[in-house]
């Protein structure tokens, strides 16, 4: 299929943007919409996806979205706050924009290392968006598709999602973090032992950190439940 250009797809007679407002004016989370890049054209070219659509919506009017203190980031054109842009993000990850729709596109992330994908044909269920925790390492269907998963994030209950993880005075905290760095925990939360809140944690780059775990991930896919665990960390070692 041809790629369509900037005119093609903006959507003046029916665009999604006045929806997504209408959804912010509503959150019951706490929400940070940061103003879109300036290359916000190349990031709606690169995603191929009408300003219509939810999506398209997000990408083109926003440079992102911060969600509850930060601690979840819904990836845009970029912006200092969150300075990765989805469509480079996803490049930089090997994933294909570029002949046809993608198996899948990370769309989110969160502070403590997990992500969120929304499928194309790589898990077979229709579009829905697929999490990875780091305390499991496995892609887990939401069963929610772009818009149900952005407007949970506006109004889904977030405290109870991430109870394991949050510790107190985690907003201060999370707040400070920039947009491109998360959240390390040592030991590894898919192992046993104190709860994920008193484990040491530090800033990483984002990157380095979805790294380490999709090669940890790769390891541990074969190993069944209560099985002993030699891993082989092949990530460099992380930077302060």
């Amino acid at each position: 299929m041809p790629r369509r250009s900037l005119a093609e797809l903006i959507d003046a007679k029916d665009p999604g943007w006045p929806v997504v407002q209408g959804w912010i004016a509503r959150a019951t989370n706490q929400l940070e919409v940061l103003p879109p890049a300036a290359t916000r054209a190349d990031t709606l070219v690169g995603l191929q996806v009408t300003t219509r659509s939810t999506m398209g919506a997000v990408a083109y009017e926003t440079g992102g979205i911060l969600v509850d203190h930060g601690w979840v980031r819904l990836l845009g054109s970029g912006h200092p706050r969150l300075p990765r842009e989805v469509v480079g993000w996803n490049r930089d990850r090997g994933v294909p924009l570029d002949h046809g729709a993608p198996p899948f596109l990370l769309i989110a992330d969160d502070v403590v290392g997990g992500f969120f994908a929304l499928d194309g044909d790589r898990w077979g269920t229709d579009h829905h968006v697929h999490y990875v925790a780091p305390d499991t390492l496995r892609w887990e269907d939401t069963g929610k598709g772009y818009s149900d998963f952005v407007a949970w994030l506006f109004e889904g209950d977030l405290d109870t999602y991430y109870a394991d993880y949050r510790w107190d005075g985690w907003q201060r905290e999370v707040e400070a973090a920039p947009g491109d760095r998360a959240y390390s925990i040592v030991p590894f939360p898919f192992t046993q032992g104190a709860p994920i809140p008193r484990r040491s944690r530090r800033l990483i780059p984002v990157a380095e950190l979805y790294g380490l775990y999709q090669d940890l991930a790769r390891q541990l896919e074969d190993v069944p439940d209560g099985t002993p665990i030699n891993l082989q960390i092949t990530a460099p070692p992380a930077k302060p």
